[in-house]
C-alpha cells in the first residue's frame, strides 16, 4: 500500500522493516532520520515550497505523482496515516479541491510523460465512481500518461476488498490505472478483528477475480505479520492464501505500534501482549524463503515480486527520485525540497489561487540530509547502494567521513550483515533483519 507522498506512505508507505533487534531512537528524537520517516510535529501551516522555495527552476522535470484520498469506512487500530471516517458528504468538495491542486502541480511535470502515479489513503476505493471518472479525466488532461498507457510505467490505486465493485474497477482500468494494491492484511478473521479491520477475508479472492475480469494484470496484496495471537502456521497459511490468488507482488509488513494509534493504546492498557520478537524473526525468515520458492524475490525489506513486477513508484521513493504530492497529508520531494501537505481536510480545502495548499512541514535542500536519506532507503533495497558514488559524495562534504564510513561498512561485512563488491554495498539476509540499526551505525559514522 505506502512510503510515501508513503512516504510517508510513498517513501515508505508501509515499508517498515521487521523489528529492530537493537534499540533505535524514535524519529522525533533523532534529527538524522529523514523527514519522510518522521511523524511531523504540530506546526503552524506554512506556504508551499513549490511556490516559495525556488523550485521554479525544476519546472517540467518531475516524473512521479502521489495522490492521497483520506476517506475510510473505519479507522483501523494500527494505522497512523491520515484518514477520516467517510460519510460521503465531503467527497465531492474534496475531489474538486484535489483537481485544483493537480492543476497547480501539473506544470512541474509538463516536460514529458509521467512514469508512475500512486493513489493511496485512506481507502481510495471508497471514492464515488462518478468522482473517480472526473478525477481520472483531469489527471489525463493535466499530465502526460502516454508512457503508462504504453506499458512503460505504472498507475497504482490502493483498494480494500470490501469497497470494490465491477463498475469501479472498469472505471479505473479505462482511466489508465493498470495496477492495484489490495489490502488483505490477513486471511484469518480473528486476526483481522485484532487489527480492527472490518472486511471478511473471504472477500479478497472475489475482489482479485473481479479485478482480473476488468483487465488488471498487475495486482499486489498487503499482509501483516506479528499480530498478537498469530502463530507461525497462521502466517504460513496467509502467505499460501495470497500466493493462491496468483498475485505477482506481495508486501509483507511487520505490525508496528505507532504513537497515537488505538492499537498502541490497547497495548499500553494491557489488552494484549505483543508478538514474541523471536517469533517475528521466524515469520520474516519464513516469508523470504517461502516466497522465493514461489518465484517472488525480495527486492526491498518488506516487498516481494516476480521478475519485472516490482512497484516502480515505490522504487522511485527508495531511490530518492522526485515526486509530486497532492491531497491532505501527502508528502512530496522536488528539487531537494521535502514537504507534507496540511493533514486536516478542513485546512486542505482552503485553497490558494494557484491551487497549492499550505504545508504542515517542509525541509529545504540539504546535501548532508540527502546523503543520509540515500543510505536510509538504499540499504533497504536488494540492489543496495552505489558505494563508489556514496563515498565520493561523503568526501566532498567531509574527507575524514570516508574512513569512518568505510570502517562501519567493513564492520558490518565482517559480521556477515553486508556484502561489499567494491562498487556496491548490499545487505545480507541477516543484515535485512536489522536494516535500521545498520543505517543508524552508518549515520553515526558520518557524524564522527
Amino acid at each position: 500500500m505506502a512510503i510515501a507522498g508513503e512516504p510517508y506512505r510513498q517513501t515508505v508507505r508501509h515499508a517498515r522493516p521487521i523489528p529492530n533487534l537493537v534499540p533505535v531512537k524514535t524519529a522525533n528524537d533523532d534529527t538524522r532520520i529523514p523527514l519522510q520517516q518522521q511523524r511531523p510535529p504540530s506546526l503552524v501551516p506554512r506556504a508551499h515550497p513549490l511556490r516559495t522555495g525556488g523550485a521554479e527552476a525544476h519546472l517540467r522535470s518531475v516524473r512521479s505523482l502521489y495522490l492521497h484520498v483520506p476517506f475510510c469506512s473505519h479507522k483501523c487500530h494500527y494505522c497512523d496515516f491520515y484518514s477520516l471516517v467517510d460519510t460521503q458528504d465531503r467527497q465531492e468538495v474534496f475531489a474538486e479541491r484535489l483537481i485544483r491542486e493537480l492543476h497547480g502541480l501539473s506544470r512541474f511535470a509538463a516536460g514529458g510523460p509521467l512514469k508512475t502515479v500512486f493513489v493511496g489513503g485512506g481507502t481510495p476505493s471508497l471514492l464515488r465512481v462518478d468522482l473517480w471518472e472526473a478525477l481520472l479525466a483531469e489527471i489525463e488532461g493535466q499530465f502526460d500518461l502516454s508512457a503508462i498507457r504504453a506499458g512503460e510505467g505504472e498507475f497504482t490505486v490502493e483498494c480494500n476488498p470490501e469497497s470494490v465493485s465491477a463498475r469501479l474497477l472498469e472505471t479505473l482500468r479505462r482511466g489508465g490505472v493498470d495496477r492495484l494494491s489490495m489490502g488483505a492484511q490477513s486471511f484469518h478473521l480473528q486476526h483481522l478483528k485484532t487489527l480492527e479491520r472490518l472486511h471478511n477475508p473471504e472477500t479478497v479472492g472475489p475482489a482479485i477475480a473481479m479485478a482480473r475480469d476488468a483487465g488488471f494484470e498487475r495486482l499486489s496484496v498487503d499482509l501483516i505479520f506479528g499480530i498478537p495471537g498469530q502463530s507461525l502456521d497462521d502466517w504460513c497459511r496467509d502467505l499460501d492464501s495470497a500466493l493462491g490468488l496468483g498475485t505477482e507482488h506481495l508486501s509483507c509488513y511487520n505490525l508496528t505500534y505507532e504513537q497515537g494509534t488505538a492499537m498502541t493504546a490497547r497495548l499500553q492498557r494491557g489488552d494484549f501482549a505483543p508478538a514474541d520478537e523471536d517469533l517475528e524473526v521466524d515469520m520474516y525468515e519464513l516469508t523470504v524463503a517461502h516466497l522465493a520458492a514461489a518465484g517472488l524475490r525480495r527486492y526491498e525489506v518488506s516487498n516481494y515480486s516476480k521478475p519485472g513486477q516490482e512497484s516502480l513508484h515505490n522504487l522511485a521513493y527508495w531511490r530518492q527520485e522526485e515526486w509530486l504530492a497532492a491531497g491532505p497529508s501527502a508528502s512530496g520531494h522536488v528539487a531537494g525540497w521535502r514537504w507534507k501537505n496540511v493533514p486536516r481536510l478542513d485546512d486542505y480545502l482552503r485553497a490558494a489561487p494557484d491551487g497549492l495548499p499550505d504545508v504542515a512541514d517542509s525541509e529545504p535542500p540539504d546535501a548532508a540530509r540527502a546523503l543520509r536519506e540515500r543510505m536510509w532507503t538504499g540499504l533497504r533495497l536488494r540492489e543496495g547502494l552505489d558505494a563508489a558514488r556514496l563515498l565520493h559524495d561523503v568526501r566532498v562534504m567531509e574527507a575524514s567521513g570516508v574512513d569512518r564510513l568505510r570502517a562501519a561498512a567493513d564492520k558490518a561485512h565482517r559480521e556477515g550483515l553486508l556484502e561489499d563488491s567494491g562498487n556496491r554495498w548490499t545487505l545480507t539476509d541477516r543484515g535485512m533483519l536489522i536494516a535500521d540499526a545498520i543505517v543508524v551505525d552508518f549515520m553515526a559514522a558520518l557524524d564522527g
